[in-house]
């Protein structure tokens, strides 16, 4: 099965070739507070410079690029390519100008942040 796409150049009516890699779903664990819910990715063998985490319309996208240099084969640059994608819905109440994320020793940390609105709070009593 080749993984090559025939695309049409539009200004040189010829057709590109395009590299369709594999991509798999990371392990994630997720883990929740009242403060905030934290994902955390396994994206072994993937540098800053090859990682995306976006929002959009309530999906976080994680998506890594990794070379396995073991597995390229000579004369063939793309073989031991392959890439991390994985999508979630995000609930309401996540505070999405406050998500944050870092990449340390492969794991990928992706910080969401609860709205102050659905945060859990002690409701004071009083006596008369």
């Amino acid at each position: 099965m080749s993984t090559e796409n025939n695309v049409t150049n539009r200004e040189r009516n010829q057709a590109e070739t395009i590299q369709q890699r594999p991509a798999v779903a990371p392990r994630v664990d997720i883990y929740e507070n009242a403060d905030e819910l934290l994902v955390l990715a396994d994206l072994p063998g993937v540098l800053q410079d090859g990682l995306s985490v976006h929002l959009e319309k309530g999906e976080l996208t994680i998506e890594g690029r990794r070379v396995d240099a073991a597995r390229v084969a000579p004369g063939n640059d793309v073989a031991g390519l392959w890439d991390y994608r994985r999508t979630f819905l995000v609930p309401r109440g996540i505070d999405s100008a406050k998500i944050s994320a870092d990449l340390k020793e492969g794991v990928l940390s992706i910080h969401l942040p609860k709205a102050e609105a659905v945060k859990p709070r002690q409701i004071p009593i009083k006596v008369n």
